[in-house]
C-alpha cells in the first residue's frame, strides 16, 4: 500500500505519520506497542505516575520501540520517574500540560526526542524555545484535559511560526482527528503527521472499559463537554487554564455549573466516582473521549485502523471530493 512520507516519518523511520495520544488509564504498553508495530509511533500514558505501573506497561510492550508521556506539572512532583522510565530507552518523551524546561538535558542526554504538546501559541513559542524535536498543536476538539483553541486555526498558525522561528522541529496536529480525512486535512494545515487520541481510546488494544467504549459509540460529537468536574471528585488539582473533555452524562448534569458544591462533597462523591471508573459505568463517572466520537461507529483493533486511516487519507489527497466520504457502512 502506497504510504505518506514526511519529516515525521524520516525522523522516527515511520511507515505512517501517526502518533497514538499517551491517554492516561488507557495508553498502556500493549497500545504503544500495537501502533509502533504497524509503523506508527506509539506512547505509553505516564499519567499521574505509578512507576509499578510504568514497569509492568514497558514489559507488556516487548522491547517493540515506544515512546511515553508524562503531565509535566505531575512529573515535576516526582522527577525521579523520569530517570526510571529513561532506562527502558523510548524513542520519545512527551511533556504535555507545563513548562517541559526542567526535563529537557536529561531526556536529551538519554538520547531520546522531546515531543512537547502544546494548546495556545505561549506553550508553541515555550516548545520551539528549547527546539522540540516534534511540537504538537492540540485543539479543544480533544478528548481529555487541553484547553480553548480549535485545531483549524491553531495549527496553520504553529506552522507559519515554527517555519519562521524553529525549522527543525516538525509540527503534528491533534484534537478531533480520527480517521484519513483528518490525517490529509492536518497535512493541508501544514503538520507534518497527527497524534490521535480518541480513535485509539475506542480500539481494542486500549485499556479502556468495554462499558465505556460501548458508551463512545452510543455518542456523537455534540456528546461531550469541557468542565473540571471529573478532576474535582478525583481531587486532582490541575491547573486552572486546562479542562477535561469527557462524555456528558448524569454525572456531568449533576455537577457541572455546581463546581463548589461538589467541592465540598468531593470526600464522599471520589469514591463512588472511581469505583464506577473502574466497573466501566458510563454514567456516574467521567468517561475521557473527545469530539471525533461522532466519526467512529467500531471498535478495531490497531492494525485495521492504520490501514484504513492511510488508504482514506491517499483517497483525500488525490483529489475528488466524492472521496471525502465517512467510511461508515
Amino acid at each position: 500500500m502506497p504510504k505518506l512520507e514526511t519529516r515525521l516519518t524520516r525522523t522516527f523511520n515511520l511507515q505512517y505519520p501517526i502518533l497514538s495520544a499517551p491517554m492516561a488509564f488507557a495508553a498502556g504498553g500493549r497500545l504503544a506497542a500495537a501502533v509502533s508495530r504497524k509503523g506508527g509511533l506509539g506512547i505509553i500514558g505516564g499519567g499521574y505516575g505509578d512507576p509499578a505501573w510504568l514497569e509492568e506497561q514497558f514489559a507488556l510492550a516487548q522491547g517493540v520501540p515506544v515512546g511515553v508521556g508524562f503531565i509535566t506539572w505531575s512529573l515535576r512532583k516526582s522527577p525521579s520517574m523520569l530517570t526510571d522510565v529513561l532506562k527502558h530507552r523510548p524513542v520519545a518523551v512527551m511533556l504535555s500540560f507545563g513548562d517541559p524546561r526542567p526535563f529537557v538535558d536529561e531526556i536529551r542526554a538519554a538520547g531520546a526526542r522531546i515531543i512537547c504538546q502544546c494548546q495556545n501559541m505561549g506553550h508553541i513559542m515555550d516548545a520551539a524555545d528549547i527546539g522540540a524535536d516534534v511540537i504538537v498543536a492540540q485543539g479543544s476538539e480533544a478528548g481529555g484535559h487541553g484547553a480553548v483553541r480549535g485545531t483549524m486555526t491553531l495549527v496553520p498558525e504553529a506552522a507559519d511560526y515554527i517555519r519562521a522561528t524553529a525549522p527543525d522541529s516538525i509540527l503534528v496536529a491533534a484534537g478531533g482527528i480520527a480517521d484519513g480525512r483528518g490525517l490529509a486535512a492536518a497535512l493541508m494545515l501544514g503538520a507534518e503527521g497527527v497524534l490521535m487520541g480518541t480513535r485509539f481510546w475506542a480500539s481494542s488494544d486500549s485499556l479502556v472499559h468495554d462499558g465505556h467504549r460501548a458508551a463512545l459509540l452510543e455518542a456523537d460529537g455534540d456528546g461531550t463537554i469541557r468542565t473540571q468536574v471529573a478532576d474535582i471528585a478525583r481531587q486532582i488539582a490541575w491547573p486552572i487554564e486546562f479542562t477535561a473533555r469527557i462524555r456528558q452524562n448524569a454525572f456531568t448534569r449533576r455537577w457541572h455549573g455546581h463546581e463548589d458544591a461538589l467541592r465540598k462533597e468531593a470526600a464522599t462523591v471520589g469514591p463512588i466516582y472511581r469505583k464506577g471508573f473502574a466497573e466501566g459505568d458510563a454514567e456516574q463517572t467521567g468517561v475521557f473521549f473527545g469530539e471525533a466520537a461522532g466519526l467512529i461507529h467500531s471498535i478495531e483493533s490497531v492494525d485495521t485502523l492504520i490501514e484504513q486511516i492511510n488508504q482514506q487519507a491517499l483517497d483525500c489527497l488525490a483529489g475528488p471530493a466524492t472521496r471525502l466520504t465517512s467510511d461508515r457502512p
